[in-house]
């Protein structure tokens, strides 16, 4: 007979989720996993697999959690270029109120596993096309009520936007000055004409 589980999966995937996230996967040991989801190695194998298993989920519950809320921040609002530029401002206001300085999951892992993972680099370059369709959306949006030009190359804005999207988020790993950083994500909007 089987034996009921006797924690929340998705609970556990959470915590393990922010410990990956602020430590990253070669920094996380079985040990630091096992202490901050509060199961033991066997139930983490049981419900996840192994260590790599386990990152994958956690970057999958990530990456689902953010591409809602980009999809629910791009979608909100009549004006397409203003649900844009308050994105970014909101990127760039959240890093300098979190302490920890974690940036990104999915960027993280795009530095951090990608270049030699397949399975992570996969999972990334999705998350990266996902994102690039929601603004591409957001811009055909913005095309169709008149507030963005007609000619504006719809797929290269909307890569220009996430590939300005990943810079800004690995630059603030290292706090740089607000006023610098402020100027370049005025500067990014000035595309969407």
């Amino acid at each position: 007979m089987v034996r009921p589980r006797e924690f929340q999966e998705d609970k556990a995937l959470e915590k393990a989720m922010l410990l990956f996230w602020e430590q990253g996967y070669e920094a996380t040991s079985l040990s630091d996993l096992t202490a901050s989801m509060g199961i033991q190695k066997p139930s983490i194998y049981a419900a996840f697999g192994d260590k790599k298993d386990l990152f994958e989920a956690a970057l999958r519950k990530y990456i689902h959690e953010h591409a809602t809320f980009f999809r629910r921040h791009l979608q909100s609002g009549d004006s397409a270029k203003e649900a844009i530029h308050t994105l970014f401002k909101e990127i760039v206001a959240q890093a300098y109120q979190d302490d920890r300085n974690r940036g990104c999951f999915c960027i993280n892992t795009m530095v951090e596993l990608a270049p030699h993972e397949p399975r992570f680099e996969v999972l990334t370059r999705e998350h990266q096309l996902y994102l690039t369709v929601i603004f591409q959306e957001t811009i055909e949006r913005g095309k169709k009520a008149g507030e963005l030009g007609p000619n504006i190359n719809t797929k290269a804005l909307a890569n220009t936007l996430v590939v300005s999207l990943i810079g800004l988020t690995v630059m603030m790993k290292s706090r740089p000055d607000r006023t610098f950083v402020d100027q370049s994500v005025e500067t990014v909007m000035q595309l969407l004409v």
